[in-house]
């Protein structure tokens, strides 16, 4: 694997089937591509252009699909990486499949004094309720366990884990938290949204090394799907010095845009604004994330009217309004770039106000971010655009949540769920990316999933709410320059153009022609990062994890 770092001389990449694409949709093809000698585009060649002569090397392309380094614009490096050295419980299609998987992991890891672990669901399950600590104790009862569920916004503990944290039938939760109990009062082993600190603040800090190694796993998975740059939402000082320490060493590879997850990380890490480009534009201190709700399969996200599956529920609050106010202000006075977790309508719709009110404070080029957008009031959608609010979406959530969401929502609240053209039609800008780990980084899956709004099955027939389909073309846009803008980049990456970075992926298919069932089965043969080949397909373990 290359090193970062430039190309030593001009370097002709020809005989491609190249294809970039402008934030607006605007595709162009190309036959050839010129890298300088410090690593970005130089020069796009069509069809039937005399190439120059005269490049110190070239590349021959073979005849295939050459596109733009995918851009993931909302991920959890850190989450992602332990992810995937550790307990998994992503592909589990039952509750006691589960047990049976968290009772194996426990017996292997005999020296492990908490188990932990993420990625379970409970609707994956084909179950009607939230599992409880005495069926975790049934799997597990000599030492505590904590298992984060898929969506990150609830945790499942045994009852050594609860009583490690000290929670018990009075135990009051947290502001923008909730303890599920029992009928008898007695915590049930669910914890939502800040609850879930009850138990975290217990968990053994990750050694530097083992978070070293959860960043570097990350950075595999990604670049083998053939991401280029993620926008990292919820960095800590922690996270940040894992990855400089990998970029010290000449191990970092990928583009960074972090977002950190409070304002203490946000000025320890950057100081009085945001850092600069670090290490040939891989790493920058860009913003600050902030939760306003939880998530729909908890019940945490916030909505303007009741659960329709739990009439007396509206979700969770994180922050108040003054709450959020202040801490978007105290990011705007210095530069930073807000970025809002709001998933229900009315988190949606109080983001926006505040937007709106902060727009008259902290006027000029914000990029305000609202992160996911699930269910935003139809009356809310065109405000997007008229307060120029990137919505940071994810497309396979719909077609994970389809089902879940029809069960949380009345029919009638549908209208502005998932709504990715409407978002853009109104003037909203799109970015996309997986939220993984909550969804594996597939951008050939997301793609298709932004055009048909199926699964992989096809179901269902004809797509879930159709007129919310985005066009082949705008959803590329979306992983490529949309998520450049999103992070403050444009300009310099994401789009091929010329003088910026030559970050670029080999594909087995042409996404402005492939079938959806084809577009599926897509895979990255080759990721380059400043004409650098960083990644490929032949060079990769034959073990290589291909999903979380």
């Amino acid at each position: 694997m290359a090193l970062p770092g430039a190309a030593w001389a001009d370097t002709l990449v020809d005989n491609v089937t190249g294809i970039r694409v402008e934030a607006g949709g605007t595709v162009e093809r190309f036959a050839a591509m010129l890298i300088d000698d410090a690593g970005k585009v130089k020069r796009l060649y069509r069809q039937g252009e005399k190439l120059p002569k005269d490049a110190d090397y070239r590349i021959d392309g073979k005849g295939r699909v050459l596109l733009p380094g995918f851009i993931d614009s909302h991920v959890h490096l850190s989450g992602m990486g332990f992810a995937a050295i550790g307990l998994d419980l992503s592909d589990t299609t039952s509750l006691p499949g589960a047990l049976t998987r968290i009772a194996d992991y426990a017996r292997r890891n005999p020296q492990k004094a908490w188990i932990i672990g993420s990625g379970w669901n409970e609707v994956s399950w084909g179950l009607n309720r939230m599992p409880t600590a005495a069926e975790l104790d049934a799997a597990v009862g000599d030492r505590p366990v904590w298992l984060m569920r898929a969506d990150g916004h609830a945790g499942w503990a045994n009852t050594a884990a609860l009583a490690r944290a000290g929670i018990t039938a009075k135990t009051a939760a947290p502001g923008g938290g909730r303890i599920i109990k029992g009928a008898d009062g007695a915590p049930s082993g669910m914890l939502i949204d800040a609850a879930t600190s009850l138990v975290e603040s217990k968990l053994p800090a990750p050694l530097p090394e083992e978070r070293d190694i959860a960043i570097r796993k990350a950075q595999d998975l990604l670049l083998a799907r053939g991401v280029t740059a993620v926008s990292d939402m919820g960095t800590t000082l922690l996270d940040w010095q894992s990855i400089r320490r990998e970029a010290d060493l000449g191990r970092l590879h990928l583009r960074v845009a972090a977002y950190a997850a409070g304002v203490d990380d946000m000025v320890v890490i950057a100081g009085p604004g945001p850092s600069p480009w670090l290490y040939g534009d891989r790493l920058k201190l860009t913003g600050l994330k902030l939760y306003l709700d939880g998530a729909l399969g908890s019940r945490g996200a916030w909505l303007t009217r009741p659960y329709a599956d739990v009439p007396d529920e509206t979700g969770l609050q994180r922050l108040s309004g003054t709450q959020l106010r202040n801490l978007m202000s105290r990011a705007a006075m210095d530069d930073f770039q807000v970025a809002i977790h709001a998933i229900g309508d009315a988190a949606n719709r109080e983001a926006l106000d505040a937007i709106e009110e902060m727009g008259g404070s902290y006027p000029g080029d914000r990029r305000w971010r609202i992160e996911h957008a699930q269910v935003v009031a139809p009356e809310d959608i065109a405000r997007f655009g008229a307060l120029n609010v990137i919505a940071s979406m994810q497309p396979h959530h719909q077609v994970s949540d389809r089902t879940m969401a029809e069960a949380r929502l009345s029919p009638d609240r549908l209208a502005g769920a998932y709504a990715w053209r409407s978002l853009a039609a109104g003037g909203g800008r799109l970015a996309f990316g997986s939220d993984a780990p909550v969804e594996v980084p597939d951008v050939f899956e997301g793609l298709a999933d932004a055009i048909t709004r199926q699964d992989a099955k096809g179901e269902p027939f004809g797509g879930w709410q159709p007129q919310e389909v985005v066009t082949r073309e705008a959803a590329l846009a979306a992983y490529t320059a949309g998520g450049a803008y999103a992070m403050g980049a444009d300009k310099r990456f994401g789009t091929l153009a010329k003088g910026e970075w030559a970050d670029f992926v080999f594909v087995t298919v042409d996404p402005m022609l492939a079938q959806p069932a084809t577009l599926r089965q897509g895979r990255v043969l080759e990721t380059w990062i400043a004409g650098h080949k960083v990644w490929s397909a032949n060079d990769a373990p034959t073990d290589m994890p291909q999903g979380r």
